[in-house]
């Protein structure tokens, strides 16, 4: 197979890889809007109003964190369940609809109704997680070689930023532009916003890119029960590809200080004074400006090799985590958002393709819902942990710089990881499969 990559142009030209990336542009409204932005400004000031300012902030963290736990047990058995019939975009649709529903909901909550507001977006976030379990499983079967899928999930992360980016900007618009008196049917319209946004982009999707044809036979039984069975295959199949395995690890840890930014920068901010006008511009500053460099880390991949752009990525991150402990003034934080957009898109699109290049193309659903377990499980403990030490020292500095600890981690343990053996390991698995010497 040829390692050719297609343009830029070529590749949105191709319904099936423009229809994947419309799906990030899609779907990336509830990150930037709901998880990112808006939401927790709301949740601290509006919904936990009748909170502490420490508990504010923690059972907000534990919302994240409750969320993360429910896509962990979800994930390995819907993305086995997938392996097993031809159904990834089926699942995808039920939990994209499941998303939708939830961020929708949110336009019922008001002042004090942080236990509602914390319920529906337990409900949303764990639609979005989930479905993309699926969506990712779909990307190997979309590219041609392993450097084109490096640079489609980098297009993916690119229109992403600019979908979720677009919203976001009209968002802010309806909330800051409206009477003091209307902002807070302004910001609950927004959610709405999101939730059609979600469901129209993702219509490209659900139209071009087909369902893949699974070389693996689907079984009768109970889907649950075979889920079950399928993930203590994976187990043992997971141990024919340690390099993918080893992987894994690094990336449990290193994605969970990512994830901890992600869902607690806004709400870390507000927390110490910092306006929601700086809050959400520095989050629009993050969605355009991550646009050119999730494409830059994708090309330069292709120069330096992935794991060096994982690598300069988490090394900015220890930065960020670092300069957000001495932040105090609002320029703070639109430097360290500078920063973030440099890395996020990059790390996350790297980490993602790498993963991609370790793993058989026949067990995509089944080894993406663990690449997604070892996220979420992982993303688990970061929250819960920024939470704990807030209420405990009733203060977030120190549970900011706490999460230097994932990414200084997660790069000792990615040093070990040899990519040409994981790919040799992957690929020699396909083609046994293909030729009958290999059990699925």
């Amino acid at each position: 197979m040829s390692d050719a990559v297609r343009s830029i142009r070529e590749l949105l030209r191709d319904k099936a890889v423009f229809g994947w990336t419309m799906y990030d542009w899609a779907n990336s409204a509830f990150a930037t809007t709901i998880m990112a932005a808006v939401l927790p400004v709301y949740y601290h000031k509006v919904a936990a109003a009748t909170l502490s300012e420490a508990d504010a902030v923690a059972y907000w963290a534990y919302t994240a964190g409750v969320a993360l736990v429910l896509v962990a047990l979800l994930s390995p058995i819907m993305g086995a369940i997938a392996d097993l019939r031809p159904r990834k975009k089926k699942f995808l649709t039920f939990f994209a609809l499941m998303g939708m529903t939830g961020t929708a909901l949110l336009y019922f909550v008001t002042t004090g109704d942080w236990l509602k507001a914390s319920i529906f977006y337990i409900i949303g976030n764990v639609g979005f997680a989930a479905a993309n379990v699926f969506y990712d499983a779909l990307l190997p079967h979309i590219s041609r070689n392993p450097k084109e899928m490096d640079m489609i999930s980098s297009l993916g992360y690119a229109m992403g930023y600019l979908g979720g980016g677009i919203l976001l900007a009209i968002n802010l618009a309806m909330i800051m532009l409206a009477p003091e008196d209307m902002q807070g049917l302004m910001t609950r319209l927004a959610f709405l916003s999101v939730a059609l946004w979600w469901l129209v982009f993702t219509i490209p999707l659900w139209k071009w890119v087909p369902e893949p044809r699974t070389v693996v036979k689907a079984q009768g039984g109970n889907p649950v029960v075979m889920g079950f069975k399928q993930l203590w295959h994976t187990f043992m199949h997971l141990r024919q590809f340690r390099e993918a395995l080893k992987f894994l690890l690094a990336f449990w840890l290193y994605t969970d200080g990512i994830g901890t930014i992600i869902k607690m920068a806004t709400i870390y901010g507000s927390s110490i004074g910092i306006g929601q006008t700086h809050l959400i511009g520095t989050l629009l500053l993050v969605q355009f400006v991550g646009i050119p460099f999730a494409v830059l880390f994708g090309r330069l991949a292709n120069r330096i090799g992935v794991k060096r752009g994982i690598y300069l990525a988490l090394f900015g991150y220890v930065l960020i985590s670092i300069g957000g402990y001495f932040m105090s003034k609002p320029w703070h934080f639109w430097a360290l958002g500078l920063a973030v957009a440099m890395v996020q898109g990059g790390s996350q699109a790297l980490s993602r393709s790498l993963f991609g290049r370790l793993i058989p193309q026949s067990l995509t659903a089944e080894f993406y819902s663990f690449f997604s377990v070892s996220a979420k499980f992982a993303g688990i403990a970061g929250p819960f942990i920024f939470g704990y030490m807030t209420q405990v020292f009733q203060n977030s500095r120190l549970s900011i710089l706490a999460v230097v600890f994932f990414f200084i981690s997660g790069i000792l343990l990615l040093i070990p990881v040899n990519v040409e053996k994981g790919m040799t390991e992957a690929q020699s698995y396909d083609a046994k499969l293909r030729e009958g010497g290999a059990t699925a």
